[in-house]
């Protein structure tokens, strides 16, 4: 495939390591206990996953954001090799699993008997999904051909399994099954990015499904638009906006929630709403909150009621008009929007985020959950497979604070992989995927990528050797 050449074959744009170079001697320490990689033993010698990352973030302010972006304003950022500056240390393999941090959410739509009832479940994991991404900044590692990521958490009972399978276009193929078979969840994404002067806009295709297996149900959904604004100048802020779909294939029910934009006030900043209907169009259920804290479900008639006297008592907007920058070269200033949803009087809680550490802003906005993805446990070499994302040396060496070896082994990973896509060319060999293959999904039509089984079998024998 010889477009593959765009990706990893343009400019980093990175002119000196100068601008990288950063000290941590002044660095707090957010574990008095901490040990290796930031873990901590309990009491009953049970090794706990860790709570901090082994150094705090670096600093960005010395690096010419600007004099690096002026070149890609319009351009497909998959195509481009982006400097190290702006990544955090995981992979986008690692951030897929992401959106197993409210599993919970899952095991009780299984639990119940109504199909309206999972529904509500089954949109609250789906809005839960993209809470992460909250104040997350920073870009994710794009992972290696053939790269791998291997999440098991036998207390929250599932394990998931990620493969990169395509280089150009960048497509992550995983696939989640419950310890108990209640329920499987898979996809493959492809996200597009494009740079637009001020902001960074992340369309991220590709389908979700997830079957319950005991009530013989699949849904699918796909996830809304995610724009980060002040890319070059002001604060960093990001929204998501449009509209999210979750078909039950099996009741013909439909959730259709409305991710909103931020509007001229910011008054809808992080506001998602919507309703859930069965297949005669009838309306079950409003839900409605924001993805960054908490959603409620109610019922469509008390809803309208709520908006209805809203609207009579609503404040004069029309005095913030006045005061909204419309200049091109300023920043997009982030709407002064307190996060707390007004919960109506018989609304019913679907989901609440978890809260972050308070040591988040320090370690790449991580939540709990972030934190111990890229851990490597007692144990865990020669379990997990050599591609896995945790044996990269490059994010290794930057979670570990040490920017400068990370940009050097990034580098020699991307001409590693180039040369590797040289030979295959060379001798006419086309790339081979491991543990997922190109098809259709079932319940869609739609083109996806379909676990072929086998990866916790541990049988690693000839996967490409990447790192």
């Amino acid at each position: 495939m010889n477009s593959e050449e765009e990706f990893y074959d343009a400019e980093t744009g990175l002119e000196s390591d100068d601008s990288c170079e950063v000290s941590f001697k002044d660095a707090s320490v957010y574990e008095s206990k901490q040990t290796v990689n930031g873990k901590v033993p309990s009491e009953n010698g049970v090794w706990e996953r860790r709570t901090t990352l082994p150094a705090p973030m670096f600093s960005r302010t010395d690096f010419s954001v600007w004099g690096f972006l002026k070149k890609c304003i319009g351009m497909e950022l998959s195509k481009i090799t982006m400097p190290i500056v702006f990544n955090e240390p995981l992979s986008f393999l690692q951030r897929i699993t992401e959106y197993m941090e409210h599993t919970y959410l899952i095991h009780k739509a299984c639990t119940l008997s109504d199909s309206i009832e999972r529904m509500q479940l089954v949109a609250a994991f789906a809005i839960s999904a993209v809470a992460s991404q909250w104040d997350r900044t920073g870009k994710p590692f794009n992972p290696l051909l053939g790269e791998t990521f291997e999440l098991t958490r036998d207390e929250e009972g599932y394990r998931m399994i990620s493969e990169q399978v395509s280089h150009h276009p960048p497509i992550s193929a995983f696939y989640t099954e419950s310890l108990n078979q209640d329920f499987s969840f898979h996809g493959s994404i492809y996200p597009k990015l494009k740079f637009w002067g001020k902001s960074v806009e992340a369309e991220p295709k590709g389908t979700m499904t997830l079957e319950l297996s005991k009530h013989r149900e699949a849904y699918t959904w796909t996830n809304p638009m995610c724009c980060v604004h002040n890319v070059i100048l002001g604060k960093l802020w990001i929204e998501q906006y449009g509209t999210m779909e979750i078909v039950n294939h099996s009741t013909g029910d439909k959730c259709v929630l409305n991710f909103k934009p931020c509007g001229m006030f910011g008054k809808e900043l992080h506001r998602v709403e919507g309703h859930i209907q069965d297949k005669s169009k009838k309306k079950h259920h409003v839900i409605y909150g924001k993805w960054t804290e908490c959603v409620y479900s109610i019922e469509p008639r008390v809803h309208e009621v709520n908006k209805k006297a809203e609207k009579k008592s609503g404040g004069d907007s029309k005095k913030h008009k006045q005061e909204q920058s419309t200049g091109g070269d300023d920043a997009d200033e982030m709407p002064d929007v307190q996060e707390t949803v007004t919960m109506i009087p018989g609304s019913t809680l679907l989901w609440r985020v978890a809260p972050r550490p308070p040591h988040s802003t320090q370690m790449y906005n991580f939540t709990n959950f972030a934190m111990t993805l890229n851990e490597l446990e007692p144990g865990m070499i020669g379990v997990i497979a050599p591609t896995d994302c945790r044996l990269r040396p490059d994010i290794r060496a930057m979670e570990n604070g040490d920017i400068d070896t990370a940009s050097q082994e990034k580098e020699r990973l991307e001409e590693k992989q180039r040369a590797a896509r040289r030979e295959r060319a060379k001798d006419e060999e086309e790339w081979s995927t491991r543990w997922f293959q190109q098809g259709n999904n079932r319940y869609t039509g739609a083109a996806d990528w379909i676990y072929k089984g086998g990866y916790f079998d541990r049988r690693y024998s000839d996967l490409p050797d990447i790192y």
